[in-house]
């Protein structure tokens, strides 16, 4: 099992920021939390690092894992994550360049997602006044 954090950032619109990978898929900006790191200092790092963007973490949404939070790399190694799902709201830019991990950052609004890589319910990436999910 592997810990990872993911971040959701709506506009004024309401629509949620989303990151297109090298390989295609759609996600949250999110990754894997580093030996000795906490869980905010990755997000914000993640964050950073795949965005250009400096957040601030308003509060946890829920934690995520089983069913389609598994992956099967190239050479046959498979791992399941643990997603923690953070809302986060943008207050600078930053000076470093985004990795190479991203080629688009564009906001949706919850009927024109495309799908996700990883199964997060709709509900909780929209809903403010969602309660805290442990699935």
């Amino acid at each position: 099992m592997v810990p990872g954090v993911a971040a959701v950032i709506l506009n004024e619109q309401g629509q949620l920021l989303l990151q297109k990978k090298a390989d295609g898929s759609w996600s949250l900006p999110a990754g894997m939390i580093e030996p000795g790191e906490s869980p905010k200092t990755a997000l914000l790092r993640e964050v950073e690092e795949e965005t250009g963007f400096k957040v601030s973490v308003e509060k946890l949404i829920g934690i995520f894992g089983g069913e389609g939070f598994g992956f099967t790399y190239p050479n046959g190694d498979q791992v399941e994550y643990t997603a923690m799902l953070f809302r986060c709201t943008i207050n600078g830019q930053s000076e470093k360049p985004l990795d190479k991990e991203t080629v688009s950052l564009e906001y949706f609004d919850k009927h024109s997602m495309p799908e996700l890589a990883l199964p997060y319910p709709l509900d909780c990436l929209f809903d403010d006044f969602a309660e805290v999910v442990i699935t």
